[in-house]
């Protein structure tokens, strides 16, 4: 039996619009959980069978999760460790990539193999490591702790590197011949040619630092320096231990999530695009 090429991208949309579908279920259907919990009161999360829907709306859940614990602390801590650690990643990165494309030096290749070795170690690996060298240092329970361990570079160095690479040649020659030196060279053409994927990389450091939950959880002793995610842990052990009121804890979620999801949406576009662009060199 013969297909004609209608027919195959009958099928293809066919198929494609089938796994949105997929995706948007596996993805919606946990998200719309969320928020409906956040807004039922405790007998109706662990009623059976399950209520979809509240049968009275419980927006007190939000209160509770502000004010059971130091939610506000939390999320300043979150602040301070994302903003810190990002921004360290993110210079690191850009500068550490600039010279492995743009500067001679010998054993370049090297230390390009050994930050592609860094990629493939789980991050859960050094933990014992970075846990001993930090109690020496007397830094447990401090945010120094927690930020200084997590500015590893490796795929920020990774990701701007073959971006750098597929800039155009001419114009990085054209500008070397004008007499711009390395600081001018990457501030003046380099940069401004790489908008898009300083974007996604950004995005991504932000997202995963935002979210960084084992190594804060393991240096925070209390709350004065506990993150966000490492504050919900703390919320379902109030009251009563055995039986989690996941009302504030799916409310509290929500509130974690929200500022770096708006970060997400409004930067989507360039990050798909930076993520993309060195995909074909041109």
């Amino acid at each position: 039996m013969k297909f004609k090429r209608g027919d195959s991208a009958f099928w293809a949309d066919v198929f494609g619009y089938l796994a949105m579908v997929c995706v948007l279920i596996i993805v919606g259907v946990p998200l719309f959980w969320i928020i409906i919990n956040s807004f039922k009161e405790h007998d109706d999360i662990y009623v059976q069978p399950a209520v979809y829907w509240p049968h009275v709306w419980h927006p007190e859940n939000y209160r509770e999760a502000t004010t059971t614990l130091p939610f506000w602390t939390f999320l300043r801590n979150s602040l301070i460790v994302t903003g810190v650690v990002a921004g360290v990643k993110f210079v690191l990165g850009v500068l550490s990539a600039y010279g492995l494309v743009f500067l001679r030096f010998p054993g370049k290749n090297v230390l390009f193999l050994v930050i592609i070795a860094a990629l493939m170690v789980p991050n859960q690996i050094t933990v014992i490591s970075n846990y001993a060298l930090v109690s020496q240092l007397g830094w447990r329970n401090t945010l120094v702790g927690i930020i200084v361990p997590l500015c590893g570079v490796a795929f920020g160095t990774f990701l701007m590197r073959n971006h750098f690479l597929s800039l155009p040649n001419e114009v990085i020659e054209a500008a070397r011949m004008d007499g711009a030196g390395w600081w001018r060279l990457l501030t003046r053409v380099v940069l401004p040619m790489s908008g898009p994927t300083m974007v996604a990389f950004a995005v991504v450091t932000l997202v995963n630092e935002w979210n960084e939950y084992l190594w804060p959880f393991l240096m925070a002793d209390s709350s004065d320096v506990a993150t966000l995610p490492v504050g919900l842990t703390l919320l379902q052990n109030t009251e009563n231990p055995s039986i989690t009121n996941w009302g504030p804890v799916m409310a509290g979620t929500l509130l974690t999530m929200l500022p770096i999801l708006i970060v997400f949406l409004a930067l989507q576009r360039h990050m798909i695009k930076g993520l993309t662009s060195g995909a074909v060199k041109g």
